[in-house]
């Protein structure tokens, strides 16, 4: 009866053991990976979820705009930069500055979230 031997891996110039050094690699990759994936989202997150609050700022400060210039037109009774910070305040942000040129009012809001602060300008008057 014949013998079985392992034979040394001869093609490659070493032997089987070098298989074992390399065994738990694949999880230190995907450990990484998950890590470079974990701090993606903790970085895209809080900046994606300022896209909303910038287009609600843009919307008040149009808001705030139109109050003034409509005051301004004599639509409206009042004082045209006290009706835009109604409309700011109504709307959430506060009103930075406001002048009233003839009948265009132009307005500047802002918005602070966390450490962040928002800003937007509008203008709004009669049609050219």
């Amino acid at each position: 009866m014949r013998r079985l031997t392992r034979q040394p891996n001869t093609r490659r110039g070493f032997c089987c053991s070098h298989r074992n050094s390399e065994q738990g690699s694949g999880s230190i990759l995907v450990l990484a990976v998950l890590g470079a994936l974990f701090a993606v989202t903790a970085v895209l997150v809080p900046v994606l979820a300022l896209l909303p609050t910038n287009q609600a700022v843009q919307g008040a400060a149009d808001a705030a705009a139109l109050a003034a210039a409509d005051t301004a037109s004599g639509l409206l009774p009042g004082v045209p930069c006290e009706a835009a910070t109604r409309a700011a305040e109504v709307n959430g942000v506060r009103l930075s500055s406001c002048t009233v040129d003839d009948l265009i009012a132009t307005v500047s809001v802002a918005h602070s979230v966390g450490i962040i602060t928002i800003g937007s300008r509008a203008r709004a008057g009669p049609a050219p």
